[in-house]
């Protein structure tokens, strides 16, 4: 009974982050090829439009465009400091399990030797570090995008050289981009590691667990409607 609960840790474990991996590249395939499909690409392309707003003067979609930031600033934020949380709260755990290892030795638990320890909770830290990082990038990011959308609304009305003022654009896009981009990846890290924390009660909820994430995942990343939307929009 031994060798069958090892062998659905090494089994069932890396399936489960492979198909939650395995789904964000497909999505990431999606974004970049057809992102009117997705949600994520039709909000950067909606983010687009409030560029060449700002180019053009309008200073209503320029305070829309500061409120939406601020927003995902907060996000971004609040997944840091779960994760963060997280993290510390675990390793209080980690210490526990290894001072009473023998009140987790039913077999539901799955294998409880020292690797599969150290897997257990060595791999959720470090997915919990990824995902502090990349949402401490966005806030820094989206902070600097701020500043930056407020500066080219003042310098429109100043500035005559429109190639000057186009490179600005350009950038502020690609740091506002670049923000938004890694507070989704701090975001879906945190909920894969979510998943993962489901190993301390064995292999199949690890399973189970990725299971609903990535069909509750499918369902928000990716809207039938959207194309009839876009179409729409065109017409």
């Amino acid at each position: 009974m031994g060798a069958v609960i090892l062998y659905l840790d090494t089994i069932l474990v890396p399936l489960s982050l492979f198909l939650a991996i395995g789904y964000h590249a497909f999505l990431w395939h999606s974004y970049k090829n057809k992102p009117f499909l997705t949600t994520i690409g039709m909000h950067m392309l909606r983010r687009r439009t409030w560029i060449q707003d700002m180019k053009q003067g309008d200073d209503k979609k320029g305070m829309l465009a500061v409120q939406s930031l601020r927003n995902t600033l907060m996000a971004s934020t609040l997944t840091a400091l779960i994760s963060i949380i997280i993290t510390l709260a675990l390793a209080a755990l980690i210490n526990t399990t290894y001072n009473g290892n023998h009140l987790l030795n039913n077999r539901i638990f799955g294998s409880q030797s020292g690797m599969i320890l150290i897997l257990k909770y060595g791999s959720a830290a470090l997915f919990l570090l990824v995902s502090f990082l990349c949402s401490s990038m966005a806030v820094g990011c989206l902070i600097d995008a701020n500043f930056l959308i407020n500066a080219m609304s003042t310098d429109d009305d100043d500035d005559d050289d429109h190639e000057q003022i186009y490179s600005a654009a350009a950038y502020t896009e690609r740091i506002m981009e670049r923000g938004f981009l890694l507070a989704v990846i701090g975001e879906r890290v945190l909920c894969i590691t979510f998943a993962l924390l489901f190993w301390a009660l064995g292999p199949v909820p690890v399973a189970l667990s990725s299971v609903t994430l990535v069909s509750g995942l499918y369902v928000l990343d990716f809207n039938g409607k959207l194309p009839l939307i876009c179409k729409q929009a065109k017409i």
